[in-house]
């Protein structure tokens, strides 16, 4: 009952990261891609909706004003800002003056190129998104907690606890708490990692990116079944009002689809600071 659309991003796609493996290129993305990735949604939706009225294929079959978002890394960052979370060139420019240099946190390096665009207030919003998933996003410098609170839409966050890249605690955990939409998720994999959601090639694929092939750790398999349920319950119940499906957006929900090795959790709150058990799992 979902139409899925998915757009490409120039600038921050496969070619680019192949060529900063090979050498050719300098950056994981381009800086504008910060501002042009949003906008690529809001112009996909555009043409969304102009089909809807102009193609017959689509006609009363289509309804691009009630569309939901899911991206993963920098696409988790795209799918939080296309859903209403603004970007803090101040607090981007204070967490990179001051964590660059000594940080581990790999997806700072990549959040601190933003810093080569002009500080504004950009509009990369669109009301007509109603739903946003974000899978391993990153966050922690390009988003304040004012902006994070800002984000009204349902949200659910996904974290892998085993993600070097897109470290769990500072990308997806602390951010978390600064959400303030009653309908907010955060879903840990604990034992996954940064790669471990992403779909292989297709078989008829002619350049795969080798160099990330064999990097997605303990069955895959299982963290993208884990995704397929989670998004399609997350979206029957924020785009359809199927409210009876909430039940697997919870903790005993998560229960029943939590398997070895990849145990899975969801929480709708987390403890305050200090009243989490010394011996509690991550």
């Amino acid at each position: 009952g979902f139409m899925v659309a998915v757009p490409e991003h120039p600038g921050s796609n496969k070619q680019q990261v192949q060529a900063l493996l090979e050498g050719i290129g300098r950056d994981v993305a381009e800086p504008v891609e910060f501002l042009d990735r949003p906008l690529d949604v809001q112009f996909l939706l555009n043409a969304l909706q102009n089909l809807a009225q102009s193609d017959e294929r689509f006609r009363g079959k289509l309804d691009a004003t009630r569309a939901a978002i899911i991206g993963q890394s920098f696409g988790g960052y795209t799918s939080l800002a296309a859903a209403g979370a603004p970007l803090d060139f101040a607090s981007l420019r204070q967490k990179c003056s001051q964590q660059l240099n000594t940080t581990l946190n790999f997806s700072l390096v990549l959040q601190c190129q933003a810093l080569r665009q002009p500080s504004a207030q950009y509009q990369l919003a669109d009301s007509r998104i109603k739903a946003a998933i974000a899978i391993n996003p990153i966050t922690s410098a390009l988003f304040s907690p004012a902006s994070l609170a800002q984000l009204q839409t349902p949200v659910m966050i996904v974290s892998g606890s085993d993600d070097v890249v897109a470290p769990a605690l500072s990308e997806q955990i602390e951010p978390f708490t600064h959400l303030t939409t009653p309908q907010r998720y955060l879903a840990l994999i604990k034992n996954s990692n940064h790669f471990s959601t992403i779909a292989p090639a297709p078989a008829d694929e002619s350049s795969p990116i080798p160099q990330l092939q064999g990097l997605e750790g303990p069955a895959p398999d299982l963290a993208r079944a884990y995704i397929k349920v989670l998004s399609l319950v997350f979206m029957d119940v924020y785009l359809k009002g199927e409210s009876s499906l909430k039940g697997y957006l919870s903790p005993a929900g998560a229960a029943t689809l939590s398997q070895s090795p990849l145990p899975l959790s969801i929480a709708t709150v987390l403890p305050e600071k200090g009243l989490i058990p010394k011996d509690s799992p991550p």
